[in-house]
């Protein structure tokens, strides 16, 4: 295991983690309700691993403004079947634009041909250890709640404004799991 840190300015620091150095499996907040998830103790800091060069190379286009193409990495986050099918669907939702988690789960019914419902989706999207680049930021409830995120309400608003989202018509909630 092998990790290095990226510190954006728009949010907190993130951790990014490789099991082997050749493929990124977590781009992590370091504060919100997941920071304690992932354990990188042990794990040998590696900052110039080109895995994380270019992994914060992407980030730094990102954060710059661009869109850029996060199937240009080599990921490999660690999950079940069906995470990794729901995290896959992540990946088509386009920079710039919102989805429900039914329409998520609707993707992942049509990919795997059989019925998905949105709550086991939100599990799965709350599971995931690539975020931003995997874009779980992007994904609302049904009524236009902001919710499920783990890297915090705020993190998660500041993503989808600085990706020119607007935000009317979406509800920042006063309780719950996304704070």
């Amino acid at each position: 295991m092998m990790y290095s840190t990226y510190e954006p300015t728009l949010i907190a620091p993130l951790v990014l983690g490789s099991e082997d150095g050749t493929s990124l499996c977590a781009c992590q907040f370091t504060s919100g309700r997941d920071a304690a998830k992932f354990c990188w103790d042990g794990a040998e800091r590696s900052d110039q691993a080109p895995v994380f060069c270019q992994a914060r190379s992407w980030l730094d286009r990102y954060f710059a403004g661009e869109a850029p193409d996060p199937t240009r990495l080599c990921l490999a986050p660690r999950g079940t079947t069906f995470q990794q099918a729901v995290w896959e669907a992540l990946l088509t939702i386009p920079y710039g634009q919102t989805v429900t988690y039914g329409w998520v789960a609707r993707r992942v019914s049509d990919m795997r041909g059989s019925r998905t419902s949105p709550r086991a989706v939100g599990g799965a999207v709350g599971a995931n250890p690539i975020g931003i680049i995997v874009p779980c930021h992007r994904v609302v409830g049904a009524d236009g709640s902001l919710t499920g995120f783990g890297g915090g309400i705020k993190a998660k608003v500041a993503l989808l404004e600085h990706e020119g989202v607007a935000l009317t018509g979406l509800t920042v909630p006063t309780r719950g799991t996304a704070l």
